[in-house]
């Protein structure tokens, strides 16, 4: 009897246990499944994932490296997520398949993964690449023009220099450059003559809008020849026009001066008085003897520099300058067309240059790139000036 009675009391006490047991672990999974549900999964699969992007919380939100240069990545047609996260990491953009395709697997992204066209960047997280590739329509190359550009320097640094872009700085040049058909709405809203002064044919130098682009995935030679002359379209307006047109001048007239203006301007705050020098000698009239139109004129023929250092003797053509039709030391007036493309600044700079006395300038002293201006009664002290 005694025996009997202890029997009971121990499978009372287990009964507890166990129940009690049941009650924490059930306690415990319901609040594992309401931490990781997620719309879609079972309740195993989701807790799994949960727990793995917790504890590699850290490495979700660290990039796979320090370059800031753009990948191209591809993902083809039938792609899985796994084929995906496995390319990925082979190209070094993230550093764990694994984790990239809980992620997108925990998320329901795995399913919106689009097939397309990307530039990614190693500095990008797992989560950021992630919901990237869900949309390929969004995808776009980044392309940057400077201001004070010649149409070379476009094709080797900005084409050229851009991995992203299918095709070469030579093909574009054969859209833009000399002899290159120009659209005839542009060529007729800007003034461009059919044929340059010095006989040449035109091209669109000038009119390379400096800017910050982002081109569409296989973008083709002409279509980004028609991107950024719609973008420079767009910045300089009808108004301008009117402007220059007010002035007695047509805007590939404006473009060219400012083009002086852009290669002489090192503070920006001084084009319009820059410019305002070179349309009191053009008034005069009186020759430009603008530096950049005889560096134009070399070219890179000199020491493979497009912006080459100059003597005086290159300014009078005792060098055997190149492209003499360029050097504003030896031709009145304007030269043929644009020498680089300005900024919209400095093309308003041209536009609204302020009545002033001035018909030269010196570089300064001080080694900031700012200039000394002088008046016609100045010539002497001009000629004269030295820093020493």
């Amino acid at each position: 009897m005694q025996n009997r009675d202890i029997s009971r009391a121990v499978l009372a006490v287990l009964t507890v246990v166990f129940l009690s047991i049941a009650l924490i672990a059930c306690v415990v999974g319901g609040g594992l499944y309401v931490w990781a549900r997620q719309e879609g999964l079972s309740p195993i699969t989701a807790i799994r994932l949960r727990l793995s992007l917790a504890r590699h919380d850290t490495e979700l939100k660290t990039p796979a490296g320090a370059d800031p240069s753009y990948h191209k990545f591809v993902i083809a047609s039938g792609d899985t997520a796994s084929v995906i996260a496995l390319n990925l990491e082979t190209d070094k953009l993230i550093t764990s398949a694994k984790l990239f395709l809980d992620y997108v697997q925990y998320y329901r992204l795995d399913s919106q993964l689009e097939a397309g066209t990307y530039f990614l960047q190693q500095t990008q997280t797992i989560e950021q690449i992630a919901y990237a590739l869900t949309n390929a329509s969004a995808a776009s190359i980044p392309f940057r023009m400077i201001a004070g550009w010649r149409l070379e320097e476009v094709a080797g640094n900005a084409v050229d220099g851009n991995t992203l872009l299918d095709f070469s700085g030579a093909d574009f040049l054969r859209v833009v450059g000399p002899g290159a058909s120009i659209p005839p709405e542009f060529k007729a809203r800007v003034g461009l003559p059919d044929v340059l002064s010095n006989g040449k044919p035109p091209s669109l130098e000038g009119f390379m809008y400096p800017d910050d682009y982002r081109l569409q995935p296989a973008i083709t030679p002409d279509e980004l020849r028609d991107e950024i002359l719609k973008d420079f379209n767009d910045h300089v307006t009808d108004d301008m026009f009117q402007q220059a047109a007010a002035a007695g001048l047509n805007m590939y007239q404006v473009v060219t001066l400012a083009s002086i203006v852009q290669r002489e301007t090192a503070a920006l705050d001084e084009a319009p008085l820059i410019a305002s020098v070179y349309l009191n000698r053009l008034r005069l009239p009186m020759r430009l003897d603008a530096d950049p139109t005889v560096q134009y004129a070399i070219g890179n023929t000199r020491d493979g520099r497009w912006w080459p250092s100059i003597t005086q003797d290159d300014y009078y053509g005792l060098s055997g300058v190149p492209n003499q039709s360029y050097d504003t030391y030896l031709n009145d007036g304007l030269p043929p067309g644009p020498i680089a493309s300005p900024s919209l600044a400095v093309i308003n700079a041209v536009l609204t240059a302020p009545q002033t006395q001035y018909y030269y300038f010196r570089l300064g002293c001080n080694g900031d790139g700012r200039h000394v201006f002088f008046t016609l009664d100045q010539q002497a002290e001009h000629a004269n000036f030295s820093c020493q």
